[in-house]
């Protein structure tokens, strides 16, 4: 696999373009509505879902700030504690998913935050009714060790997500939704590390990283 930096520049760009499209296209039509309503019980509903979005569209934004940008200052590690609180942001309206934190270490190298993070993001979103996400990351003899596991009643991994993590897939067929994967791989690859994904077939979705990561 070999992805041009102009080409993921891209579709990193639409992906985030996707992800915010639906609070911000929220916030636009409640503007709308607020406009041409008049009375005020509904007036104050109005207002509750401009809240309810501007809320959703900067935890988005705080939550991709660390998984893709350059968050955290100029330092080489973040406070996990900004990690965890970017997580619940960005699952936080998620009734039906229940995040766990297995997290002991204060601070992790950058590079280790966001192989996390990007992880965290790919295995909620296979829950897509729900279940239950858990966190964890130790560092061992300056060795970052990562375990993702979401378990639910119905888990789906797309298998271009699959692949790219694996890096096993083709460039003509990569799509803006593989962005975090071919990150985490890239970043992975890059610090000498090793990734795995569980089997299709496994009862539970579990991804395991470890690599130097600072």
């Amino acid at each position: 696999m070999n992805i041009s930096p102009t080409d993921f520049a891209s579709m990193l760009c639409s992906r985030l373009c996707h992800d915010l499209l639906s609070p911000v296209g929220a916030l636009n039509n409640g503007l709308e509505l607020l406009a041409d309503e008049h009375d005020p019980e509904m007036r104050a509903r109005c207002l509750e879902l401009l809240a309810d979005s501007a809320r959703a569209s900067a935890s988005k934004l705080k939550f991709f700030r660390l998984a893709f940008g350059g968050a955290g200052g100029f330092g080489e590690t973040i406070d996990t504690r900004e990690a965890h609180a970017a997580l619940q942001g960005l699952f936080g309206d998620n009734k039906r998913l229940m995040l766990g934190w297995m997290v002991d270490e204060p601070v992790l190298p950058k590079t280790a935050i966001k192989v996390l993070l990007n992880l965290a993001l790919i295995g909620g979103d296979a829950l897509i009714r729900g279940g239950q996400l858990d966190v964890g990351a130790e560092n061992v003899d300056g060795v970052t060790e990562i375990v993702i596991r979401a378990d639910g009643p119905r888990i789906v991994l797309d298998p271009e997500l699959r692949a790219a993590l694996e890096g096993e897939i083709e460039e003509s067929s990569v799509s803006p939704r593989a962005a975090a994967a071919l990150l985490v791989h890239a970043l992975v690859v890059q610090s000498g590390g090793m990734l795995r994904v569980s089997p299709p077939e496994a009862e539970v979705l579990l991804f395991g990283a470890s690599f130097r990561a600072g």
